[in-house]
């Protein structure tokens, strides 16, 4: 028997899936989505299980920060009562891998949807990595960031030296896109990143972490306390509007950091606390959500 894959479930009875044919499956229960969110920060799982009873628990799910997190690293499967084609569409476009109707979810059923979400985010994973430009962007995509990451934190080891982490999460793209379309919120993206990238230095990377992500490494810095202030630099950079397509769009953002050797000594978990500090909006002192005052870009 191999090792068991890991799962965090949100739902009313936990299903017991370590003998599936498909696992063996730990199960570790979570009552809430803030639950599963400080989970995620703790440790990496392979899958998400998360039941929705309600519309008003599918909208809670769509708007919760922690779920760019979830799908950046897990296999995310959802169970509805009657899942609609425009809910599964829109999980799926969120990252979700599967959307499964609670009348077919026996634990039997559960565990082969489990595995193959499992392996179809393994497989695409490896896809990704094949590829080292986000599209939409321009910038260094999140398998790239962490593979550079690796080979920084690999010289590290022989020549001492703090750098940190930095993710941003950016609320507006979502708006924009309701409002003006896909390709207007693509417009916003790129023109945010390209605001990211003046305010650092040649030295640091910028990455795209997903739809609503951006990481920033900084390769080197003198103190801890300097992290906190880049930080501050990069959200004030975004406090001025977009201008795309003749309208004045407002960003906002939290922050998460992680500081090597403070906060970690590998690549995954640097991007996982600061991916999940920025996921759950804490910025400590660092500062608040932030909206700029209309200017044009």
């Amino acid at each position: 028997m191999g090792n068991p894959y890991q799962v965090i479930c949100l739902s009313g009875v936990a299903p017991d899936l370590f003998t599936s044919a498909y696992g063996p499956f730990v199960v570790n229960p979570c009552s809430s989505l803030g639950d599963i969110a400080e989970a995620l920060h703790a440790s990496s799982c392979d899958a998400l299980l998360v039941e929705v009873k309600t519309p008003a628990d599918y909208d809670k799910l769509l708007a919760w920060p922690g779920l760019a997190h979830a799908v950046m690293d897990s296999a995310v499967v959802v169970v509805a009562p009657e899942p609609t084609p425009a809910q599964c569409i829109k999980l799926l476009q969120m990252g979700v891998q599967d959307v499964l109707a609670k009348r077919h979810a026996s634990d039997d059923s559960l565990g082969r949807v489990l595995r193959v979400a499992i392996e179809r985010k393994r497989m695409d994973a490896s896809a990704k990595r094949a590829f080292s430009t986000d599209l939409t962007t321009g910038l260094p995509t999140h398998a790239q960031l962490l593979e550079h990451m690796t080979h920084l934190l690999a010289l590290r080891e022989r020549e001492p030296a703090a750098m940190a982490l930095i993710v941003l999460r950016l609320e507006g793209f979502r708006a924009a896109e309701l409002a003006l379309g896909a390709e207007a919120a693509n417009v916003l993206r790129r023109k945010a990143a390209v605001r990211l990238r003046a305010a650092l230095r040649a030295s640091d990377v910028v990455a795209s972490l997903g739809s609503d992500m951006y990481g920033v490494l900084l390769a080197w810095i003198d103190a801890e306390s300097d992290a906190d202030g880049v930080a501050r630099k990069l959200l004030s950079s975004l406090r001025q509007p977009f201008n795309v397509a003749g309208q004045d769009l407002p960003v906002m953002g939290t922050v998460g950091i992680g500081q090597y050797p403070a906060h970690g000594k590998d690549a995954a978990s640097l991007m996982r606390r600061a991916v999940g500090q920025a996921s759950n909006g804490n910025v400590s002192e660092i500062g608040h959500v932030i909206a700029g005052a209309a200017n044009d870009e």
